[in-house]
């Protein structure tokens, strides 16, 4: 399970932030951010060294995508695109409203197992349900706090009402950016109805034998355009690891990793 939270024109000179956590097995190989198109634009996000892609990615611009997986278990069909290229997809263009029009026209559900995404950009945000179960459209959100967890987005979520009450209202950007690093680092439990798995897999910040939260990252868009995001990065669960600022990756132009 994984979590996406995302700040669309709500904070003061930051018209995109987003904090995420990625919980996958402890064994499987990963690099929690780094450089993965080194231009036209250049891309930075985590790369899966198992399957290759990403699960969140951002662009020089401003451009970022992020998904959540559907849960699936024995019905996941492995013989399927690994769903790792759909961020990265997104991720290869100017601006969200482009590469969301382009995502559409060129990908199938079809060829993957299910996902949900959110990308966009300072001026638009969009979700898209990637499961095949509906027909593939990215609707518009509004400005507001967008929490996206392995379920659609609006279905309920004690997590995602937990994560929104959490960070709260009026803040800035700096206030924002470290609400989101106790947020991804919660380790209370969903105990609610709409929990699907146990509690110490339903917090934030997961912790299990041979899976749990294996990164964050929190990644901050302010007013002007021609600035490239800062990205701070925790390699790790950040209940323990630090997260550290890494957007000189910008001008790396190489894949080297946190």
């Amino acid at each position: 399970m994984c979590l996406l939270a995302v700040a669309f024109r709500v904070v003061p000179g930051a018209p995109l932030l987003i904090g995420a956590n990625r919980d996958e097995f402890l064994h499987r190989p990963a690099v929690p951010m780094t450089v993965l198109r080194a231009g036209n634009p250049v891309v930075l996000g985590g790369r899966d060294e198992q399957s290759g892609g990403t699960w969140l990615a951002v662009n020089e611009h401003g451009v970022f995508a992020g998904l959540t997986n559907q849960p699936l278990g024995e019905a996941r069909d492995p013989t399927r695109r690994t769903r790792g290229e759909l961020p990265l997809a997104l991720a290869s263009y100017t601006n969200a409203r482009s590469a969301v029009d382009a995502f559409l026209s060129r990908h199938e559900p079809s060829s993957y197992n299910g996902s949900w995404l959110l990308a966009g950009d300072r001026d638009a945000l969009f979700f898209i349900d990637f499961t095949g179960l509906v027909d593939p459209r990215a609707v518009a959100l509004a400005p507001g706090l967008h929490v996206l967890e392995n379920r659609p987005l609006g279905a309920p979520s004690t997590k995602a009402e937990r994560v929104a009450g959490s960070l709260g209202t009026n803040l800035d950007a700096e206030g924002t950016v470290s609400a989101l690093r106790h947020v991804l680092a919660d380790h209370a439990p969903d105990l609610s109805a709409h929990a699907e798995s146990g509690p110490k897999s339903s917090s934030n910040c997961v912790h299990l034998e041979d899976y749990g939260t294996r990164s964050s990252c929190i990644i901050l868009c302010g007013d002007d355009p021609a600035v490239r995001p800062r990205i701070w990065a925790a390699d790790g669960p950040p209940c323990t690891a630090p997260f550290v600022d890494v957007s000189a990756l910008w001008s790396a132009r190489s894949s080297l990793p946190l």
